[in-house]
């Protein structure tokens, strides 16, 4: 059974860091790409991040690109998402997926999600 499991979220102040991990477990995930996302109230689902589980090759949207940095370590089966210069508008609950094929939408696995709050 795949199991995705994300930690790090927390309160930051307005132009702070935070790195939330995900650690998975279930199957071999050579191949496969890891993706953050974001979901904010009342903001449907959005795509943050994806690395190719193979080759390390990012993905990112304009709204993160240059901000936030997602790196993985095979041998500890985790993917990290380095945010910095975090703004009120990155408040969201973030989720780590995985998926056989790159996506910025269809992914078959979830974890259950990290809340992160950006104070002003």
């Amino acid at each position: 059974q795949v199991q995705l499991v994300e930690s790090g979220g927390g309160l930051v102040q307005t132009g702070g860091s935070l790195r939330l991990s995900c650690v998975a477990s279930g199957r071999t995930f050579s191949g496969y790409y890891m993706g953050w996302f974001r979901r904010a109230p009342g903001k449907e689902r959005e795509f943050v991040a994806a690395i190719s589980y193979e080759d390390g090759r990012t993905y990112y949207p304009a709204s993160v690109k240059g901000r936030f940095t997602i790196s993985r370590d095979s041998a500890k089966n985790t993917v990290y998402l380095v945010m910095n210069n975090l703004k009120p508008e990155d408040t969201a609950v973030y989720y780590c997926a995985a998926n056989g094929d790159y996506s910025e939408d269809k992914y078959d696995y979830w974890g259950q999600g990290t809340q992160v709050t950006v104070s002003a």
